[in-house]
């Protein structure tokens, strides 16, 4: 019998890894320090480097490090921050979390990224972010939200934490000016053996800022200068996070020889996938497909031992976390006919050129 293909193979990608993990925690547990040490800072200057940007801050996962960053740019009560009404839903938690009030933006139907024709309508006098997502591993177009947001004065902070690696007009994610905050959970690109985050700016002082605001709101041990949060990355976990750097460009490149066969295998089909502008180089964290009777594309596959999943089933405006913003069905269409059409196909660096076929042979066959 053929094994099944799963999603993603979280327990094989780590085991290819093994001696280079054991031997930092090894190394981590022999120092015995393991909050905010050697292994942090260095972590710290390995992605900064990576990204292209002067300051990384490890932070506990990908949700604090975008909060801290909408908290070091000074959003509170009152104020709006521009979001892709097409993102999973921790991009508007974070908004909420400091008080601010998230105000979605309908994306592109090719790229399923904010559409920056559609953000200018939507800035108002308490606006003072916006918060594009690299949604899939695919780019958004920063050029033009960048220039909006310098006619109207207000800030950029990139949510990459499904982006690690990819580059925008030959730049990778981070090198681009503004604030991006990072997630590291284990099923990323650049992946922790837990939870994780971070956040790389071109800016010193909201660097220093976030790194007080992460340490009880403290630079110096016992001396509190804010009220801050405990949102530390840990030792181990940046120990893991060097490791993992050293091979995220081959499964990057791995990731878009699986991408370029799918793309290639649905080209003349039903199948509806992504569109890469020519300015844009994912690193296809997902890869999302579009039909127009996914959930039975989904149980056929399933049914063939293909495993998928939908990223995401309910848009953020829906659910119910959000009912008192008066958000109805019909308020972002195309957010909303995304969400009923896409499907994930299993991404995973670690998988066979047998697999892919199979994945592409039973989705033309399902579809």
């Amino acid at each position: 019998m053929v094994a099944a293909v799963p999603f993603l193979n979280l327990k094989l990608g780590a085991a290819s890894q093994r001696e280079e993990l054991l031997n930092a925690a090894e190394r981590v547990i022999d120092a015995g320090w393991f909050v905010l040490g050697k292994e942090v800072a260095a972590f710290e200057s390995e992605f900064a480097s990576y990204c292209l940007a002067p300051h990384c801050v490890g932070v506990g996962n990908g949700l604090d490090a975008l909060s801290l960053s909408l908290r070091g740019l000074g959003v509170g009560a009152g104020d709006e921050v521009i979001v892709p009404a097409n993102t999973y839903i921790a991009t508007w938690l974070a908004v909420s979390h400091v008080g601010g009030t998230p105000v979605p933006v309908e994306p592109s139907p090719e790229t399923y990224n904010i559409d920056p024709t559609r953000i200018e309508e939507a800035i108002t006098e308490r606006t003072r972010v916006i918060l594009p997502v690299h949604l899939y591993g695919q780019p958004a177009d920063l050029d033009p939200i960048k220039h909006i947001a310098t006619q109207h004065g207000l800030h950029v902070l990139e949510d990459g934490a499904q982006a690690h690696g990819a580059r925008y007009r030959g730049s990778p994610i981070g090198a681009n000016g503004s604030l991006v905050a990072w997630s590291f959970y284990p099923g990323k690109n650049l992946g922790a053996l837990g939870d994780a985050g971070g956040v790389t700016t071109h800016d010193a002082d909201l660097a220093n800022n976030i790194a007080i605001l992460r340490n009880y709101g403290s630079s110096i041990k016992y001396h509190n200068d804010v009220i801050g949060f405990n949102s530390r990355l840990d030792e181990l976990q940046a120990a893991i996070l060097c490791v993992k750097l050293q091979h995220l460009d081959g499964q990057n490149d791995r990731r878009r020889e699986i991408a370029s066969a799918y793309l290639k295998a649905f080209e003349d089909s039903n199948i509806v996938g992504p569109t890469v502008p020519d300015w844009a180089d994912p690193v296809w964290h997902l890869f999302v497909i579009r039909h127009h009777d996914r959930d039975r594309l989904a149980n056929q596959l399933r049914a063939e031992g293909i495993a998928t999943m939908i990223h995401y089933p309910v848009p953020p405006h829906l659910q119910p976390a959000y009912k008192d913003a008066g958000l109805k069905p019909g308020s972002f269409p195309i957010s909303e006919k995304l969400h009923r059409e896409v499907l994930s196909l299993p991404m995973d660096p670690s998988m066979s050129d047998f697999d892919v076929e199979r994945v592409i042979a039973a989705t033309l066959r399902c579809a």
